[in-house]
């Protein structure tokens, strides 16, 4: 969940054609820990979310409880959470009817790809833009605003999202503060109206997605070059990072991260690998969300569970309203495309 990403500026950025840009293919793989850059074709995407094993066809093989997850992967909680140290406070349950939840749900989808470009020739700056969002999903609305643009970080909204270490949208040279919507599609929102007949309470579920997040790349010197290389696998010099920090949603999630490492590729100096990671943190609350759905007819595919993970017959389209794999897998396939069709400098 997530990053809802023409515009004239992308022909003065030198951006290929959308059609260009999707030029990759993912290549669904085994546990990330097994690949091989040798092994890495171009214009293939290496990609894994869990999904595609032999529990895939449950939603639940792609989701890990917040705890267990961090606790089995130290080096992605240090980096694929909204800061280090990150913990999930108490928040309300969004109905009203229950104690209050810290329970989240981790979607972590990682993938690599190589870029046919030397390591020196990148300028990851030129990608902390609006235009690039917007190129990488259309159906998703950006505006600039500003850090006292931010939502207040309440418990009801986004408990435990503040950074500590400095105010989002400060403290970064090369970043920018956005606030995002994307208005679901389908027949999502018939049957959100139909959700929302049925509830006793004053709560409503929304028909669209609001979010606010930070696309920045840190400064070079604001790297940790041993920290990364443990997160990639890979032990060459780390030249970039590109990282969208999504700490505001109104609706099904608590955080959002994308995180894409840019390294030298270890035999061939005009190549650079990509090793790129979408995070997701779904409330727990969410994911129980059935009752009130099983005794009408229309709705029993609405579970939310099942629409997020794109197991239900009212995923549709490429954006968020299919489900969290096609998402990720179309976000990154479309990323890499760009990457690879920047004319540079």
């Amino acid at each position: 969940m997530w990053t809802r990403h023409a515009i004239v500026l992308l022909s003065a950025l030198g951006f290929a054609s959308a059609a260009g840009a999707q030029a990759f293919r993912i290549e669904d793989t085994g546990a990330p820990a097994n690949w091989n850059v040798a092994d890495l074709k171009p214009g293939t995407v290496e990609f894994n979310d869990r999904t595609d094993t032999t529990a895939g066809a449950d939603s639940a093989s792609a989701l890990i409880p917040f705890d267990e997850w961090s606790s089995q992967h130290p080096e992605q909680n240090k980096f694929l959470t909204l800061f280090p140290g990150y913990a999930p406070s108490v928040k309300p349950a969004s109905d009203g009817m229950g104690p209050g939840t810290n329970k989240l749900y981790m979607y972590v989808a990682q993938a690599r790809f190589l870029v046919g470009r030397a390591p020196g020739t990148l300028d990851l700056s030129r990608y902390v833009t609006l235009a690039f969002l917007e190129k990488i999903d259309p159906a998703i609305k950006h505006a600039l605003i500003s850090a006292a643009d931010v939502t207040p970080f309440r418990p009801e909204t986004a408990g435990g999202n503040e950074n500590p270490d400095r105010k989002w949208c400060t403290g970064r040279a090369t970043a920018i503060c956005i606030q995002s919507t994307y208005k679901l599609e389908g027949k999502i929102p018939i049957g959100i109206m139909l959700v929302n007949k049925l509830r006793d309470s004053a709560k409503k579920v929304a028909d669209h997605i609001d979010f606010q997040s930070e696309l920045s790349a840190p400064a070079p010197a604001d790297l940790d070059q041993d920290g990364l290389r443990a997160l990639t696998s890979i032990d060459t010099p780390v030249v970039g990072v590109l990282e969208q920090n999504i700490f505001y949603v109104n609706e099904v999630l608590r955080f959002a991260k994308f995180f894409a490492v840019f390294q030298n590729h270890p035999t061939d100096a005009d190549k650079t690998v990509v090793t790129a990671f979408m995070v997701l943190a779904i409330e727990g609350s969410t994911l129980d969300k059935k009752r009130g759905y099983d005794n009408v007819p229309v709705l029993r595919n609405l579970v939310p569970a099942q629409v997020l993970m794109g197991q239900s017959s009212f995923n549709s389209g490429n954006s968020i309203s299919a489900g969290l794999p096609k998402y990720a897998r179309n976000e990154i396939t479309t990323v890499a495309g760009l990457l690879q069709h920047d004319k540079g400098k």
